[in-house]
C-alpha cells in the first residue's frame, strides 16, 4: 500500500515538474521516486526494507545522542522519587493482588498509558517425556482449542507463554533433604543424601513456564474500568482459565501471586541476586519485595544487547515462522537449557482476534494468495503453496476455528560480555533446529527484553506510529 501511493504520488510529482521546469526537472523528480521505491522494495532475508533499515539506525541515533538508553535508579539515580522502578515500557505499571474464587491470591498489573490489565497464571508443564503420541495430540489438540478460546473471552487484548530456564542453585534440594532427615538414621543413608545435595545441583537446570493474559481497561460502552472492578471480575473468571489450562499439559496452573512476580521479575534483571532469594526461603524468610524494588539498578541499551545490573543479554525475534508440517516437539529444543546460555527465555506472543476480523482476514489472504498464484502462466511452488494453506485456513475458520496473530522473543542472558559470542552462536543453531528465522531486535533491546518477560506488555500499544496503521502499510 505505502508503496503504491508512493509509484501514484511520484506519476503526479514529474507530470508537474515536467510542466513547470522541464524534462530536466522531470528526471530529477524520477530519480528521486525511483530512489525511494528501491529503499522501499529491496528487502532482506528477514523481510526488512532498505527504508525500515535505515529508519531503524536514525532512531537508534537519535535515541543515543539523548542518552535514552541509559538507565540509573535507586537513592543515587536520576530519577526523583529514589525508587528501583522498572525501566521503560514497564516503568508506569502498578501492582496489586486480589484473591480469586478459590481463595488463590493473584497479581494483577495495571499500565496506565494503555488502559490494560494483566494476571499471570503459573504453569508446571508435565513434559512430553515417557509420554505417548497419542497423549501429546490429545495435549495440543486442547491447546490449540484453549487459543481459539481466547477470540471469544470477554475484553482480552493478547496472551503469552513464556518458557524459562535457569541454572538451579541447589538450595530447594537441600532445605527439602534436611527438613525430611531424621536423627538417628544409618550413617550410609545420611551419607548417600549428603552427597546427592553436593552433586546432583551440579549442571541442573530450573525450567519455569507462566502465562500472562492482558485485558481491556474498558467496558463495551468505552468507560473506564476501576482497578476494583477489574479485580472482582478476573478473580471469577480465573479459576475456569487455569482448570482449562490443565488439560493442555500445563500441569497444576494456578495464579501467580504478588510477591512471586517480584521475586521473577527481580531475578530477570539481576540473575546475582537468585541465590540470594532462594536462601532466604530456605531459612523460612522470603523477602517482602515491593514493586518499586524489582527494577534494575542501572542498565544500558547497545545496538545489538543489552547490560543490566549483573548480566548481559541479547534479545531476538521471530521474522519468519516455520515452513509446512509443525510438529509437537518443533521447539524442545530451543527451549530446553544450553550450558552457553546462563538464563533463556522463550516467550510465544499471542494477539486474539474476534470472528468478525478473523473472517475479513483470511479472506483477504485467500484473495491475495489466489491472485498471486494465478498472475503468472507458470506460478512457482511457494506461490502455490500458499494458496492451498491459505484456502484450508479459510475452510477452517468458516466451521468455527479461531484465528490469532502470534510471534515470538527469545531472550538470552550471561554473566559476562566474553560469554556473548558463544551464546550467539547457540542461539543460531537453537533457531535453525527450530526452524524459525530469528534477527537481533537492533536498536530496540531494553524494549525487546521487558516484552519477553511475563509481564502482558502489548508492544504494538506503545509504538509512536499506531499498529492499525503500521499493517495497513
Amino acid at each position: 500500500m505505502l508503496g503504491t501511493g508512493i509509484m501514484m504520488g511520484g506519476l503526479l510529482l514529474v507530470v508537474i515538474s515536467t510542466m513547470v521546469g522541464g524534462i530536466r526537472a522531470a528526471l530529477v523528480s524520477l530519480l528521486i521516486v525511483g530512489a525511494a521505491l528501491g529503499l522501499l522494495i529491496t528487502k532482506d532475508k528477514h523481510g526488512f526494507s532498505t527504508l525500515q533499515r535505515l529508519s531503524t539506525h536514525i532512531g537508534w541515533q537519535r535515541a543515543k545522542m539523548a542518552k535514552h538508553n541509559l538507565y540509573r535508579s535507586g537513592p543515587l539515580g536520576r530519577t526523583a522519587w529514589g525508587k528501583f522502578q522498572l525501566p521503560g515500557l514497564a516503568a508506569a505499571s502498578q501492582l496489586s493482588e486480589y484473591q480469586d474464587s478459590y481463595g488463590r491470591p493473584f497479581a494483577l498489573l495495571y499500565y496506565p498509558s494503555t488502559r490494560h490489565f494483566t494476571v499471570v497464571i503459573n504453569a508446571e508443564p508435565d513434559g512430553a517425556s515417557l509420554v505417548d503420541e497419542e497423549q501429546v495430540d490429545i495435549w495440543v489438540a486442547h491447546w490449540g482449542q484453549w487459543l481459539a478460546s481466547l477470540g471469544h473471552e470477554p475484553g482480552i487484548v493478547a496472551a503469552s507463554v513464556t518458557v524459562e530456564s535457569a541454572p538451579d542453585t541447589g538450595i530447594r534440594l537441600r532445605r527439602e533433604v534436611g527438613n525430611n532427615m531424621v536423627d538417628g538414621s544409618p550413617a550410609i543413608a545420611r551419607a548417600m543424601l549428603t552427597e546427592v545435595v553436593q552433586t546432583y545441583p551440579e549442571g541442573s537446570a530450573l525450567v519455569s513456564a507462566r502465562v500472562a493474559l492482558t485485558f481491556k481497561g474498558t467496558d463495551r460502552s468505552g468507560k473506564r474500568r476501576k482497578e476494583d472492578d477489574m479485580g472482582r471480575e478476573l478473580a471469577a473468571r480465573l479459576p475456569a482459565l487455569t482448570q482449562s489450562l490443565n488439560a493442555t499439559g500445563a500441569g497444576a496452573a494456578r495464579p501467580v501471586s504478588a510477591q512471586e512476580l517480584c521475586e521473577a521479575i527481580r531475578i530477570a534483571y539481576d540473575p546475582a541476586s537468585a541465590a540470594l532469594i532462594d536462601e532466604a526461603r530456605a531459612q523460612g524468610m522470603p523477602p517482602e519485595l515491593q514493586w518499586t524494588d524489582v527494577g534494575p539498578a542501572g542498565t544500558q541499551a547497545f545496538w545489538d544487547k543489552y547490560r543490566h545490573d549483573s548480566a548481559w543479554s541479547v534479545t531476538w525475534q521471530m521474522s519468519q515462522a516455520p515452513r509446512g508440517e509443525v510438529f509437537s516437539s518443533v521447539l524442545s529444543q530451543l527451549v530446553a537449557p544450553h550450558p552457553d546460555i546462563d538464563r533463556k527465555r522463550v516467550t510465544l506472543l499471542y494477539r486474539p482476534l474476534d470472528a468478525g476480523t478473523a473472517a475479513r482476514m483470511v479472506e483477504a489472504d485467500k484473495r491475495n494468495a489466489s491472485f498471486r498464484a494465478t498472475a503468472s502462466a507458470r506460478p512457482s511452488a511457494r506461490n502455490l503453496a500458499e494458496a492451498r494453506a491459505a484456502e484450508r485456513s479459510a475452510q477452517e475458520e468458516a466451521r468455527g476455528a479461531g484465528l490469532v496473530n502470534f510471534g515470538m522473543a527469545v531472550t538470552g542472558t550471561v554473566m559476562t560480555a566474553e560469554q556473548i559470542p558463544d551464546m550467539i552462536a547457540a542461539i543460531d543453531n537453537l533457531g535453525a533446529t527450530a526452524r524459525v528465522l530469528l534477527r537481533p531486535v537492533y536498536g530496540s533491546q531494553d524494549s525487546a527484553f521487558v516484552a519477553a518477560l511475563p509481564l502482558g506488555v502489548v508492544v504494538q500499544n506503545h509504538l509512536a506510529v499506531p499498529a492499525g496503521l503500521r499493517e495497513s502499510l
